[in-house]
């Protein structure tokens, strides 16, 4: 599975962003999706994730609120919307997906996932 990640770029504190990561796979819908974020000098972290089945969410306590994950299955397709994004946001964030992933259960730990993007880098600024 190769996964395609867009939509990165530089915006001011308050703006909004979304990314989009599209995959090359005909079985998209059996794959848990998930967004990991690593700013300068930290490790990944985990962002947000949207179970295979049952459109369950989970996100990361410093985006919850503000950023919004969803996928659509027909374009194989998976979104992060970012809304009053600071600068502690930038970043280089990365779409994930978990060939493993059980129903109803979003993926959290990076070393669960098995397909890593590019990356897209977001800039916020002061």
């Amino acid at each position: 599975v190769q996964l395609q990640a867009s939509g990165g770029g530089l915006v001011q504190a308050g703006d909004s962003l979304r990314l989009s990561c599209a995959a090359s796979t005909r079985t998209f819908g059996a794959y848990g999706m998930g967004w990991f974020r690593q700013a300068p000098g930290k490790e990944r972290e985990f962002v947000a994730a949207y179970s295979r089945i049952g459109s369950v969410t989970r996100y990361s306590d410093s985006v919850k609120g503000r950023f919004t994950i969803s996928r659509d299955n027909v374009k194989n397709t998976v979104y992060l919307q970012m809304n009053s994004l600071n600068p502690e946001d930038t970043a280089v964030y990365y779409c994930a997906a978990d060939a493993q992933a059980l129903p109803f259960t979003p993926t959290t730990a990076s070393r669960d996932y098995d397909y890593w993007g590019q990356g897209t880098l977001v800039t916020v600024s002061s």
